[in-house]
């Protein structure tokens, strides 16, 4: 059947917000005069909410949950302040998200980011696209791989699982698709691997934005 909605993840498939998930991340450390991390081992620790990735960034010792609880205080007091000062979309992602919307085709994001956070992101970088809905995070909605976020935009759209899309950057983007009997994109230029899109079934798997409309 045709596509007639495209559903995306956020962090590394719209946009590459590493550097400012990483810069955050940092500050918190410092707070805390804790080792720092590179580049490569924050792209291992996004993907599960920000819950998640303080707790990876946190030497295992400190990882009690109240400890954690007030580290994600700090690192979202310094990120929602600073989480467009590095961030950009990838290569060709405007110009996709532009050709979708002319085709009548449409968009929504499904992020495990914090709610506020996503939104804030969406109105920075989109602001003349219009996504039918942008869900972030919200404490009454499982996290990705969980496939709630997915049944709801579809209940909201109206529409049919067979005519949807997802679009995801790593193996619970995937997952999550898999969940809810979706069709799956992996897009290459992510914080993942593209071994651990092939590893969790991804249907395809893209090297370049354009290339997604081949599958609408």
């Amino acid at each position: 059947m045709a596509v007639k909605l495209v559903i995306f993840d956020l962090d590394g498939t719209l946009l590459n917000t590493i550097g400012d998930l990483a810069e955050a991340a940092d500050h918190m450390l410092a707070l805390r005069d804790l080792p720092r991390h590179d580049y490569a081992a924050y792209c291992s620790f996004v993907g599960n909410g920000i819950m998640r990735l303080v707790e990876r960034a946190l030497p295992e010792e400190l990882r009690e949950a109240e400890y954690v609880a007030a580290a994600r205080q700090d690192f979202l007091a310094y990120y929602i302040d600073h989480i467009d000062q590095k961030t950009k979309p990838y290569p060709g992602i405007v110009e996709l998200l532009e050709q979708l919307q002319a085709a009548g085709i449409r968009l929504a994001v499904a992020s495990n980011k914090f709610q506020a956070g996503t939104e804030k992101l969406i109105r920075s970088f989109f602001p003349k696209i219009r996504f039918e809905v942008v869900f972030g995070q919200r404490p009454e909605v499982a996290l990705k791989p969980d496939p709630a976020v997915v049944e709801e935009i579809l209940t909201l759209t109206g529409v049919a699982r067979e005519e949807a899309l997802y679009v995801g950057d790593s193996g619970v983007d995937m997952q999550t698709a898999h969940a809810a009997c979706v069709r799956s994109v992996g897009v290459s230029w992510g914080f993942r691997s593209r071994e651990e899109l092939e590893h969790n079934a991804a249907d395809c798997i893209v090297d370049r934005a354009e290339e997604i409309l081949r599958y609408v």
